[in-house]
């Protein structure tokens, strides 16, 4: 896990949330062929997961993971899950970091934390990004690497990789509608802002779910920002498998579609996004890819992309509460910039809806 992103100032010497005597011993006590001295290395993105390159004393270079500090709400940031879900994954073709190391006392450091190994290439976050990293004929090839990954997950049986216990196997649109419309009528006094169509829209995605296939491991934020790729326009590697879970692999691939700009759409979620620069494959061709490698029937597809616009509004709702009740601190954050984003995934939603 390498990204061009590191943190001035924290390189080798100031590591939130980590104890390194007793992290660094641990590691060397547990982590075969690594010994100190370490040096450290700040890595930007990942969520808000400290997350640390390590390079040892003969320059072995492995990644540290933990959740952030203070209070978490229940179930966030759990690094045992991410681990087990990188672990089954490993010996499959969907490129994973190899999984090397498990820490769940949490009195070395104050929380479970893992060790993997670095991968190449770079996440990209932004349209500015991908002009640094990558060729127009490598900006062709990623579109249709990203899906080739995305759809070599959803083939894989839970089962075959031990993690068929990992959750439900059934009604996960369902479920998913419950939480984040539980999410959006507890968060409107804190966000002091409602909107009549996200409960229209609840009710028509209730009423109207596709029946679901068999379960799939789903990434649950699959994305640019989640794959590293090399210059050649391949991903190598996918990260942050926190919230991974059982599912529909449709809702799955829909949620990296919506993800995936066109250069002609006139509301996005995300005016900066990778793929606002030009040279990708369009968001068609990549559906017709998916459904050539998967099979898969995509005459639902504008239901599962509806869905997921209604979560990322709730998802992005629930956030702008905790800023404006000062639960989160909103130094550096456009406050307004998070609500004119939870707008337009309700306009999106509702766009794809009448579809």
């Amino acid at each position: 896990m390498t990204d061009s992103r590191t943190a001035a100032g924290q390189t080798g010497v100031d590591t939130p949330g980590y104890d390194r005597p007793p992290v660094e011993a641990w590691i060397e006590a547990n982590i075969e062929g690594l010994a100190g001295p370490f040096h450290w290395t700040r890595l930007e993105g990942g969520h808000s997961n400290l997350t640390f390159l390590l390079s040892d004393g003969h320059g072995r270079r492995v990644v540290i993971r933990r959740p952030p500090q203070g209070e978490l709400l229940p179930k966030a940031h759990d690094m045992k899950r991410e681990f087990t879900i990188i672990s089954g994954l490993g010996p499959t073709d969907v490129p994973v970091a190899t999984a090397l190391g498990l820490c769940e006392d949490t009195s070395v450091t104050g929380a479970v934390f893992y060790v993997m190994s670095e991968v190449g290439g770079r996440a990209l976050y932004t349209a500015e990004d991908v002009d640094d990293w990558l060729t127009m004929e490598a900006r062709q090839a990623v579109g249709y690497s990203f899906i080739a990954t995305l759809a070599t997950l959803h083939g894989i049986d839970p089962a075959d990789v031990g993690l068929d216990q990992l959750a439900r196997h059934d009604g996960y649109v369902s479920r998913q509608l419950r939480t984040w419309y539980g999410s959006w009528q507890a968060s409107i006094a804190g966000a002091g802002y409602d909107d009549p169509r996200i409960h229209r829209l609840h009710d028509e995605l209730s009423e109207t779910v596709p029946g679901q296939g068999p379960a799939r491991v789903v990434h649950g934020d699959y994305g640019m920002h989640n794959a590293m790729i090399d210059r050649d326009g391949n991903v190598v590697a996918v990260l942050d498998w926190e919230i991974a879970t059982l599912g529909d692999p449709l809702a799955d691939f829909a949620y990296a579609l919506n993800g995936w700009s066109d250069p002609e759409d006139e509301i996005r979620v995300s005016h900066e996004a990778a793929t606002t620069a030009p040279g990708f494959p369009r968001r068609q061709e990549l559906a017709d890819h998916y459904a050539e490698l998967t099979g898969r029937d995509l005459s639902n597809l504008d239901y599962y992309r509806t869905f997921n616009y209604f979560k990322t509004a709730c998802i992005l709702h629930g956030v702008y509460a905790r800023y404006m009740l000062g639960n989160k601190s909103t130094e550096g954050i456009d406050v307004e910039g998070l609500k004119e984003r939870m707008i337009g995934a309700i306009d999106l939603a509702e766009a794809q809806s009448d579809r």
